[in-house]
């Protein structure tokens, strides 16, 4: 039996146009003489469609999309799609997560999600009902074909931290023997993910004797990235066939082939971030109608990685930058900027900010009794910047690019409506030693091919040692330094990410040998800084536990 796996990145909400790409999936498919065609987790809507899923409008919506579908269909391909099955009483949820088999005789129900994730980024049990019993697809054939969607794989102890309470998906299939088994998913990406989802889909083809397909979603929606990298593991869990990550594919994969079909070439993690980030930029400013993107270079590593970024995903001439230095400013931080935009042939504007700086002293002095100092003079710089960024950026129609780390979001180390501003917060996921790790390896041989393929320049250092290796300072005041306010970033992110993705106490930080002191001091400040990043421009989640809609942290709370 020859399958079509169509690796789609859908625009959430958009029934129609969701069902003209699978559509041409399928024409493709049909070409290739696929006999069936999969697509990922609700294909049809975009995953996560959230609240669009209340408005009854959309829900009816979806029968003439689906009806139309199948009449444009040839006759020789059905499709497996993702779709909301309506439940058959008035009881809320009033919704399956499902798949529709479709073809040119219309279309039918054949599978609804058991396992609905109402965990970190997840909220499937505020719109669906689970699904019970194991889903079955019998072919003409003579094949029987196990559905699953997405969770519904995610069943085995010893690999995953947590399972969800429920029936095991899997182990109901067993006593059905079927001939091969079908995962579509919408799986988010963070680093450690494509090899986990392998091992899960190895073990659960060991278990039922047959071969699995895990078929995943690929393309950023708001703040999520999906990697795609679907994959095709046999019934000893050999890894058959592999589609590549961060980009639409589609691939055939033949079931009775006895040989193994090509697979895409492995990607370190690092590499796997970089794609993950600027696929993200790239469709969350084309699916937010942005073409264009602007952003802060101050001369600091932060700053860099994002122009970096946005250069691959949107291209050198659609990314402009403003630098904005002040009495504080180093010549070298504006030479190092300059430097910078030049190798990646972005535009700058300068805009020194030295006039307005001594028009707020001005203004507050009576207000103050004296003109502002410390903590408010410093503050008043970045929401000067702010202010001229987001000024640029609505008059040139851009999106705005906030360039502020994990670290600093995690601690407060950053301004409201300051350099928080923006439409996006594209590096807010990555701890300071990451964006150096990541800038590292942008500037190293090991990238070029990647940095081609992006048409960011191939040769030569792209982030370059000057930037890489100066201590981060946000020069808001003569000779400042970031260790003059936090510790060592290498400690600080070591227990951050203890407390933020281990979900670890304090105590037991404590216990295994960190300073009592500064781990108090630490926890103080993620809870302090509790408002600043509920006001805080979305980010993209590429980690087990971002600031998003996954953290649901109390503002006030002891």
């Amino acid at each position: 039996m020859r399958i079509a796996l169509a690796q789609l990145n859908p625009v959430v909400g958009d029934l129609r146009g969701n069902a003209e790409r699978i559509l041409a999936a399928a024409q493709q498919a049909e070409a290739d003489k696929a006999e069936l065609l999969l697509t990922p987790e609700l294909s049809l809507w975009g995953y996560p469609p959230r609240d669009l899923l209340l408005q009854p409008s959309r829900i009816a919506l979806q029968q003439h999309v689906l009806e139309d579908l199948a009449s444009r269909l040839g006759v020789s391909i059905q499709v497996l799609v993702g779709v909301v099955l309506p439940a058959d009483d008035s009881r809320a949820p009033a919704l399956h997560n499902g798949i529709a088999l479709v073809s040119r005789q219309g279309w039918k129900a054949v599978a609804r999600k058991q396992l609905l994730p109402s965990y970190d980024v997840f909220d499937e049990r505020r719109y669906f009902r689970p699904g019970c019993g194991p889903s079955l697809l019998r072919l003409s054939g003579g094949q029987t074909l196990g559905l699953t969607i997405c969770e519904d794989l995610w069943v085995d102890d010893d690999l995953q931290r947590e399972r969800l309470a429920g029936p095991d998906p899997i182990d109901q299939l067993i006593p059905e023997q079927p001939d091969l088994v079908i995962n579509l998913a919408a799986s988010p990406f963070d680093a450690d993910k494509p090899a986990l989802r392998r091992q899960l889909a190895a073990a659960a083809a060991q278990r039922l004797h047959c071969p699995l397909i895990y078929l995943n979603q690929v393309g950023g929606n708001d703040e999520l990235v999906f990697d795609g990298a679907s994959f095709v593991v046999s019934a000893d869990g050999e890894l058959q066939l592999e589609l590549p990550p961060c980009q639409e594919s589609q691939m055939v994969w033949e079931s009775s082939a006895g040989t193994l079909s090509p697979k895409s070439a492995r990607v370190n993690r690092l590499e796997a971030l970089f794609r993950a980030l600027v696929l993200g930029v790239r469709d969350y400013a084309g699916k937010c109608g942005f073409t264009k993107a602007l952003l802060g270079l101050s001369g600091g590593i932060d700053s860099a990685l994002v122009a970096v970024i946005a250069a691959g995903a949107l291209g050198s001439d659609q990314v402009s930058a403003l630098l904005m230095p002040s009495p504080w400013s180093s010549r070298g931080s504006i030479d190092d900027a300059l430097a910078l935009a030049q190798r990646l042939r972005v535009t700058t504007r300068t805009v020194p900010i030295d006039g307005l700086m001594d028009s707020y002293d001005l203004a507050l002095s009576p207000a103050l009794g004296e003109i502002p100092t410390g903590i408010t003079a410093e503050n008043l710089q970045s929401r000067i910047r702010g202010t001229l960024l987001m000024a640029v950026a609505n008059h040139q129609g851009q999106l705005l690019l906030t360039t502020g780390n994990k670290s600093e979001l995690a601690v407060g180390y950053c301004t409201l409506y300051g350099d928080m501003n923006g439409g996006l917060a594209v590096i807010g996921d990555l701890y300071k030693t990451t964006v150096f790790a990541l800038c590292a390896w942008l500037d190293s041989d090991e990238a070029f091919s990647c940095r081609q393929e992006l048409g960011l320049p191939g040769n030569g250092e792209l982030v370059g040692q000057a930037i890489r290796h100066k201590p981060p300072s946000a020069e808001l005041r003569p000779d400042q330094k970031d260790s003059d306010s936090l510790p060592d970033y290498g400690e600080l992110d070591c227990i951050l990410k203890r407390l933020i993705e281990g979900r670890q106490s304090g105590l037991t930080l404590i216990a295994d040998g960190h300073d009592p002191a500064l781990v108090q001091r630490v926890e103080t400040l993620v809870q302090r800084s509790e408002f600043k990043r509920r006001q805080a421009a979305p980010l993209l989640k590429v980690s087990p536990q971002a600031f998003g809609t996954g953290w649901r942290r109390p503002i006030a709370s002891a």
